[in-house]
């Protein structure tokens, strides 16, 4: 999350800020304790009704954006009002305290279960696995286990002589590029090149070595919507371990593609059928549709989580092993992703996805249509597309599109592309569960009802290259 900085509880004039406090919000007398309006960056002395505080805190979040309209992030951002009931019901539960609630753990249970079944463990009941508060957290594991197992198949090498790295493409999301720097592992990283936007297999076989802990492929690519190539990721390590000898276990982030390719492209082999992939996470609180955060890291098989990571406590009652890096955390979310599997089925979620995807489309082939712009995806993997400013368009960029979307209430996030690509700019959609194709309309009519303005602009707004690169993911 953001780090954010204290403040010195004053405004520009030197007066200590404070909360203004509408006489309406009084339970009984209206001007009663108006005299002294609650600060804003230090714990107020006295209390006030609940209704006055919560009246507050409301009116503070009008000012946020609409979460429907935001079209960058992947979060689920709608549940049906069953699952909200649920939600509330559960929010007081520990998910750690298994002996308290253990009809929450069982959920727990069976979710891995229903995950290591729909992604084709070679024995779903020996598969292992566990909810985590989404998959940075879930990620952090998988190259955990990664790196223990090589330690001790190097042990007598590490920490001495050897240092670790990890392959990936350019484009993963930023939480491996946090367990690098976390857990003192060299990233290595494939730049895109041409229209490639993502990890290339024979590029990332030829950054393997001794030292490799494992390669890592990204089903779903946040940059453009894209699916890396398991398979052929695959196929080109088990030729390096014909030539070398080196056996590199690769994990696939399906953040994202994990809860769409089985329902939509069952065609695909990018899976547990791939012997070599080790490991799977996914975000339940993306294309799983469940509100944040959960998320969810599923092992083959027991032998790929080294038992040494497992942990066991029994302070709470009862033999407890876990293995996240978080300990606490409320068991609401898990409750809410086992209702979303017991309600939709496989057949749910494939027409839910598919309307998704659709609506992805149809977009993105409107957006074309206009002619000012260039698309790079289309939506046909993720139901996300990215596009650019066609070639002859000089009198705006995509930062003057998003700049004037977001004055219509419309969340559509510019930036530039990695290492190799830094010359391209782009616009991307994420269209998500709640992103109806009325919505769809709607968007169109204040994109088409913006573009003359944009046309008639001499050339680009200026801004800082901090302003153009600020947003990554």
């Amino acid at each position: 999350m953001p780090l954010h900085r204290g403040a010195n509880g004053s405004d520009d004039s030197g007066k200590q800020s404070t909360i203004a406090v509408n006489p309406f919000f009084g339970e009984a007398n209206p001007v009663g304790g108006m005299d002294t309006a609650p600060p804003k960056h230090r714990l107020p002395d006295s209390a006030m009704p609940p209704m006055s505080a919560y009246q507050l805190v409301h009116d503070e979040l009008m000012l946020d954006g609409n979460s429907r309209l935001n079209l960058a992030t992947f979060v689920t951002t709608w549940m049906e009002p069953q699952a909200g009931v649920l939600l509330a019901e559960c929010r007081d539960k520990n998910m750690i305290d298994k002996d308290e609630y253990p009809r929450t753990a069982e959920l727990e249970r069976r979710c891995v279960a229903m995950l290591a079944d729909l992604w084709n463990a070679p024995d779903p009941s020996t598969a292992v696995g566990c909810s985590t508060t989404g998959s940075s957290e879930a990620c952090m594991l998988a190259g955990m286990a990664f790196k223990r197992r090589w330690a001790k198949r190097n042990a007598d090498r590490y920490p001495a002589t050897a240092r670790p790295n990890l392959v990936m493409g350019v484009n993963v999301q930023v939480c491996w590029e946090k367990f690098c720097n976390f857990w003192e592992v060299e990233a290595r990283q494939v730049p895109m090149e041409g229209d490639r936007y993502h990890l290339d297999p024979q590029a990332a076989a030829g950054l393997c070595d001794e030292n490799t802990i494992g390669v890592v492929a990204v089903l779903g690519s946040t940059f453009d919507g894209s699916y890396e190539p398991v398979a052929e990721l695959c196929a080109a390590l088990d030729a390096l371990q014909e030539r070398t000898g080196l056996d590199i276990p690769v994990h696939v982030d399906g953040a994202s593609g994990a809860m769409v390719a089985p329902f939509l492209d069952e065609e695909l082999v990018w899976d547990f059928r791939l012997p070599r992939v080790s490991s799977i996470n996914t975000s339940g609180h993306k294309y799983g549709l469940v509100y944040p955060g959960v998320g969810w890291a599923l092992w083959r098989s027991a032998e790929e989580l080294p038992e040494e990571l497992v942990f066991r406590v029994n302070y709470l009652g009862g033999d407890m092993p876990t293995f996240a890096l978080n300990f606490s955390r409320p068991g609401a979310q898990v409750v809410a992703q086992y209702y979303t599997f017991l309600r939709l089925g496989k057949e749910g979620y494939r027409a839910v996805q598919q309307a998704t995807r659709d609506v992805a489309q149809g977009l993105a082939g409107r957006i074309e249509a206009l002619g000012d712009f260039r698309l790079l995806t289309r939506g046909n993997e993720l139901p996300v597309f990215a596009f650019t400013t066609a070639r002859d368009i000089t009198s705006f960029d995509v930062f003057d599109v998003s700049r004037r979307l977001r004055e219509r209430g419309w969340l559509v996030p510019a930036y530039t592309f990695p290492e190799n690509r830094q010359d391209l700019s782009v616009l991307r959609v994420v269209c998500r569960n709640g992103f109806s194709e009325d919505l769809s309309d709607l968007l169109m009519d204040d994109l088409r009802s913006l573009l003359p303005e944009l046309r008639r602009q001499s050339g680009p707004l200026e801004r800082s290259k901090a302003e153009a690169t600020a947003f990554h993911h």
